[in-house]
């Protein structure tokens, strides 16, 4: 880092209530967004309020360094990242300051993420119109930065149409509250000194000068994201609120803003159409529009294709009709469900009287809506994953606009265009709007398909002003489009938004190189930058992506992993917390591509600073079911703790968690004394203090009657009427750690009901799965642990036995891990028929085999992180189900994380994790019964909100044998 740059850091940290840094990883991370450039910033600044923003801009003009503002880091063509210290607005100026329902007015934080607006705004039946297909995750202050606008923008228009006033910090550090202004207003602001004074006395100026090339645009189509909005100030009054909407922070700095919200719809119905080519689909839209749809969207076969051979999505076709080649999806509002399920089969009808697609679907209820708003939303996702080795669905031409008459014959010649350089894309997106998303695939790191992308750029921004359109109507300009705004908007204006620069921005130091005086397009991309990696060996296989740093680039940094905490996801437990870029998936995977690509990858993994970013990763697997591309960050992670230990050497509690089957196996053999030392407080003291464990964290009970001393005594179980002993076939019970020596009534609970059942068991007490290895980076360890079971396992499996167990994690490292860590054929056959217990034992109560009595009257359920992410939750509700009423809660992470929540470090974090959703949704149901598959879960509840989650197995088993049918199932006997 240069000298100025690190007297820059210093005089921030000094004056600053927020967070500075400007360390190599940190710089790293905020190098890129969801584009396909790199820019490397000075530093990043986390401020906490305005006037952390307005000293920052004052040291950093006297310091000569540029200044980047930044939300969520989605930006698609490059607004987010360039050579400037970036203030990262999303950690803590996110806050919704003021929601005036009466006005429809909502007052921000540039930080704050959309839906939370519209959580708080939805209680009194409002919303923030502009609907991005990222509003889980995107900011108020990049939807303004980009003028973001959304699927139903033809009825409600852009960000730019639900401004009020801005509350901006300028370019010199002095602060301004930009509203609309009349003529008395605007002259006695022009009066006045400063900045703000100079630009209210020189504007009217400018535009008048742009009045003729204004003029010659007039006709130009009006969803438009790119250029300085100087047409709005000559049509209408001086409002300079909305003229810096997709101004990408090139003239100032957004601190607060007030928004108008608008009435959300009190009903929604939806139809689909089925098509058979694209070309029928788009021909369809303007009879849908021409009967009221707000939104109307369509998705090509390519995308479809996608969809039907994708695990999270092939099984949304299921209220589909036939092989649809498109699809085309019209919403309808209306006061009441009957109101707006008539637009919708008024569309249906004039589709079939038009000739318009062999076929639709209508959807009123939020479970026939959900399906169909998941698949509508999954082009990027679903793209972002198709490219073929080296090749990535790449944002340049996505986002171009044409009046939506004309969007029929512009396809066909966008396609055409893609055809003849030989490129693939899919087309999705908003054809009410005449917005229609394309991303061709094209291997950046190869110089020709850098060519071909710059001229196809050009070729698609021709064809696109030759129908009248535009060539940015919804993401902006960035370092994507700035260098074409001369030629869409011609001299005239393009020089007039060089006057407005350099007005607003008289050094040139409020995100530079965009919207005017632009680098090339092709400048500042990522891929060809990167270094061909150093070949390193591990011990997990991640060869099918081309090595451990293939892994973590196919992140591909949209930012799917920055929800918060309202979302309803469970990707990424620790950013939710923290609200810490370094803290998500995208981070630690940006993090370890850096030290991937340095000359010694081995030594770079060993580093303490990439140790301290991948700290916080819960290892909760949410990353390799929910993110698009599926990175897998818990493997990486005990990938790179691996590396870790091997330079630095295996901490002590490092080794006490790895070594738990022995550690919990000591414990019940010489219980109950065991439990009695690690009760007084000294003791607790003392063990933090040796090994990091903190001592507000309850510790396990170990048992006397354990689960092997059980199984070696136990009596015969009768088998349920009808149903011969083993007639359904063989189980390898997996007695995990937990089930065998701190709760083995479960253990005892699934054996009895197994073999009720008609299941012959065996028990599997001898080895360990070798989770905590694996957790712990203890990578060779876990790989002998590993073997030894598969020994026992393999020939088992391979004879058609099935292995049961009640603990996800334990299962899910047979079906997930085993085979990248050992490479033996042999693990294959043990994790297809590897299964949790509540698998097994739904089939017998489907089958009627098993017979409970009621259960509880209702039941509030957490599935484990790994059984979300692996397993699926689905046998664990469905066998509670034939007992209860079930809620499924959609709580998250419950932050135990295994041995995360021991650790003294963690503790803090782990239960603010657990108290963001768990503890509440479990505190708002007292009258249900908890039930939680994992061990980590349980002990979570009971030590964040004092009731005990049963599992499963306890509830079903109590419902069939009755709760006093053997007195030694019962928690806390014999201890």
């Amino acid at each position: 880092m240069r000298q100025v740059d690190t007297a820059l850091a210093e005089e921030l940290r000094r004056h600053l209530d927020g967070n500075v840094r400007f360390d190599d990883y940190t710089r790293h991370l905020y190098a890129t967004d969801a584009s396909m450039y790199q820019v490397r910033p000075v530093g990043v600044v986390f401020p906490r309020h305005a006037g952390d923003v307005e000293t920052t801009a004052r040291l950093c003009r006297e310091a000569g360094a540029a200044l980047l503002p930044r939300g969520a880091g989605t930006s698609h063509c490059g607004q987010a990242v360039g050579e400037a210290v970036v203030l990262d607005f999303s950690k803590h100026m996110n806050r919704l300051l003021e929601l005036d329902p009466d006005r429809m007015l909502a007052r921000v934080q540039p930080g704050l993420v959309q839906d939370e607006l519209n959580l708080a705004a939805g209680e009194h039946g409002l919303f923030f119109a502009p609907d991005t297909s990222t509003s889980n995750r995107a900011t108020l202050g990049g939807m303004i930065g980009n003028n973001s606008c959304g699927s139903r923008s033809a009825r409600y228009g852009m960000t730019i149409d639900h401004v009020e006033e801005l509350e901006v910090v300028l370019s010199d550090g002095s602060r301004a509250r930009l509203r609309e202004l009349s003529p008395a207003e605007l002259a006695e602001k022009a009066a006045g000194s400063g900045l703000e004074g100079e630009i209210c006395r020189e504007l009217p100026r400018i535009v008048d000068s742009a009045r003729p090339g204004l003029a010659q645009q007039s006709q130009q189509f009006w969803r438009r994201a790119g250029g300085y909005r100087l047409d709005r100030l000559a049509e209408g009054p001086f409002d300079l609120a909305k003229f810096l909407v997709g101004s990408e922070g090139t003239l100032a700095t957004v601190t607060e803003a007030l928004v108008r919200l608008t009435p959300r719809p009190k009903a929604t119905a939806m139809v689909v159409g089925h098509f058979d080519s694209t070309a029928a689909c788009i021909a369809a839209t303007d009879t849908a529009m021409r009967t009221g749809a707000a939104g109307i969207e369509m998705v090509d076969d390519f995308i479809l294709g996608l969809a039907r051979s994708s695990p999270q999505h092939g099984h949304l076709f299921g209220a589909l009709h036939g092989d649809p080649k498109a699809l085309m999806f019209a919403e309808f509002y209306g006061e009441t469900a009957e109101e707006a399920r008539a637009g919708a089969q008024a569309l249906a009808a004039a589709w079939r009287a038009e000739g318009h697609g062999y076929a639709s679907a209508l959807a009123a209820t939020e479970a026939e809506l959900a399906p169909l708003r998941a698949l509508r939303k999954s082009g990027l996702g679903l793209l972002m994953a198709a490219g073929r080795p080296a090749e990535r669905s790449i944002a340049f031409v996505e986002d171009t606009a044409v009046p939506p008459e004309h969007l029929a014959e512009y396809t066909a010649r966008f396609a055409e265009i893609l055809d003849s350089h030989g490129l693939r894309a899919g087309f999705y997106g908003h054809a009410s709007a005449g917005c229609l998303h394309v991303r061709p695939f094209l291997d950046l790191t190869r110089p020709d398909q850098v060519s071909t992308m710059r001229r196809v750029a050009e070729e698609v921004c021709e064809l696109a002003l030759s129908y009248g359109g535009v060539n940015s109507s919804e993401h902006g300009d960035g370092y994507a489009r700035s260098e074409f705004n001369r030629r869409i908007f011609g001299d005239t204006v393009y020089e007039a938004m060089r006057e407005v620069k350099a007005l607003f921005d008289p050094e040139r130091r409020m995100n530079p190189g965009k919207v005017v005086d632009a680098p090339p397009m092709t400048d500042n991309l990522r891929e060809p930058t990167l270094p061909v990696p150093t070949p390193i060996d591990t011990h997990f296989d991640f060869g099918r992506h081309g090595g451990m740093r293939g892994e973590a680039e196919r992140c591909q940094r949209i930012g799917a992993c920055r929800k918060p905490p309202t979302s309803g996801a469970a990707m990424c437990p620790s950013f939710m917390a923290t609200r810490d870029e370094e803290h998500s998936t995208r981070g630690r995977a940006n993090a370890l591509v850096l030290a991937l690509s340095q000359p010694d990858p081995a030594a770079a993994l060993g580093g303490d600073r990439l140790n301290e970013v991948l700290d916080l990763c819960l290892e909760c697997k949410a990353c390799a079911h929910e993110c698009p591309m599926s990175v897998d960050m818990a493997t990486l992670k005990s990938e790179a703790l691996a590396h870790h230990h091997e330079r630095h050497g295996v901490d002590l509690r490092s080794r006490l968690f790895g070594a738990t089957r022995r550690l919990y196996r000591l414990g019940a053999l010489a219980a109950p004394l065991t439990n009695r030392l690690a009760a007084p407080r000294p003791l607790r003291a003392l063990l933090q203090r040796i090994t990091g464990i903190d001592r507000r964290r309850p510790l396990p009970t170990f048992r006397r009657d354990h689960l092997l001393r059980w199984n070696s005594t136990r009596p015969a179980t009768p088998v349920a009427p009808g149903v011969e002993p083993g007639e359904r076939g063989e189980v390898v019970f997996l007695a995990d750690s937990f089930t065998s020596h701190t709760e083995p009534e479960i253990g005892r609970a699934a054996i009895r009901l197994l073999e009720h059942a008609g299941w012959r068991v065996r028990v599997e007490s001898e080895v360990c799965c070798a989770r905590p290895q694996i957790s712990k980076g203890l990578l060779p360890e876990a790989e002998r642990t590993a073997s030894a079971l598969v020994r026992r396992l393999a020939p088992e499996a391979e004879r058609g036995a099935r292995i049961a167990g009640c603990e996800p994690s334990c299962v899910s490292a047979l079906r997930d891990e085993h085979p990248r860590l050992l490479g033996d054929g042999r693990t294959e056959a043990i994790a297809d028929r590897a299964a949790l217990v509540d698998e097994l034992l739904l089939e017998a109560l489907e089958d009627g085999t098993l017979t409970p009595a009621s259960g509880p009257a209702r039941i509030a359920f957490h599935g484990h992180c790994h059984q979300k992410a692996v397993l699926g939750t689905g046998s664990s509700a469905g066998l509670l189900r034939h007992l209860a009423e079930v809620d499924e809660l959609d709580a998250g992470c419950c932050g135990m994380a295994g041995s995360f929540g021991f650790e003294a470090e963690h503790y803090e974090l782990s239960m603010r994790i657990g108290a963001q959703r768990l503890f509440p949704a479990i505190e708002s149901a007292p009258d249900s019964t908890v039930a939680a598959t994992g061990v980590s879960c349980r002990q979570q509840v009971a030590h964040g909100t004092g009731r005990r989650a049963h599992h499963p197995v306890e509830l079903l088993h109590d419902a069939v044998f009755g709760a006093r049918s053997d007195p030694t199932l019962r928690r806390g006997a014999f201890r």
